[in-house]
């Protein structure tokens, strides 16, 4: 089973439906962001559950904000994750985006999800819709906005700059695409099938994909039925 951040699962999907993987994905409420502690409870629940079947799991999270919480539940369970502090380390490279971050501590990172959500994520979900008065509380800090493109369509790059203008800010677009994500994605796949052939040969590796659009809590990315690894 593939535990992971709603906010990748549609590039998640795209990926493992074009491998042709065998692997389930369960995907967990981008939300949860907003409340790193609640990502390491909602991931052990789903792990343990499935490695009582006799999956094997990965977690398709970096850290996330969870300050060593997934690291110490991956000793313990013995899984594997996504590596860097963040999905931007994923999907652009640590050293890219550290790079930015050097060159402006101010930088407000978006990717193509977080462009599509805005509202409803970060506005709703800070509850700045009904309090917009808390908007510099929030944001005053901030000297630019970043937009790392996975797909950088003319549709998307409106929707980006509409969200820079919120902040009153200049946007930078940094086309990752998704070669990195799918890089990191085949390791931990790999990792999961060389674990279950050391350790229960015969054994078919296991997890949960949601292929449909919608689903768990109010990010509106969750599991859907779907088959694989």
């Amino acid at each position: 089973m593939v535990i992971a951040c709603g906010a990748l699962g549609a590039h998640l999907r795209e990926i493992i439906a074009r491998r042709g993987w065998q692997v389930e994905l369960h995907c967990l409420p981008a939300l949860l962001h907003n409340r790193p502690s609640q990502i390491t409870i909602h991931a052990e629940r789903i792990a343990r559950r499935a490695l009582a079947r006799g999956h094997r799991v990965a977690l398709a999270y970096s850290d996330c904000g969870t300050y060593g919480a997934l690291d110490e539940l991956c000793s313990r369970l013995g899984l594997r994750r996504l590596p860097g502090l963040h999905c931007y380390d994923v999907l652009a490279g640590p050293s890219r985006v550290r790079e930015l971050f050097d060159a402006e501590p101010g930088t407000y990172v978006l990717t193509d999800y977080l462009v599509r959500s805005f509202q409803r994520t970060v506005v709703a979900g800070l509850g700045l819709d009904e309090h917009p008065e808390l908007w510099p509380e929030y944001f005053r800090h901030y000297r630019r906005v970043v937009w790392l493109a996975q797909d950088r369509s003319a549709a998307l790059q409106t929707e980006a700059e509409q969200v820079a203008a919120m902040f009153g800010l200049p946007l930078t677009v940094v086309e990752t695409g998704t070669g990195r994500l799918e890089q990191e994605l085949r390791r931990l796949v790999e990792d999961c099938a060389g674990l279950c052939a050391e350790n229960a040969a015969g054994t078919t590796l296991s997890a949960h994909i949601p292929v449909g659009p919608a689903g768990v809590g109010p990010a509106g990315v969750g599991p859907a039925p779907g088959g694989g690894v």
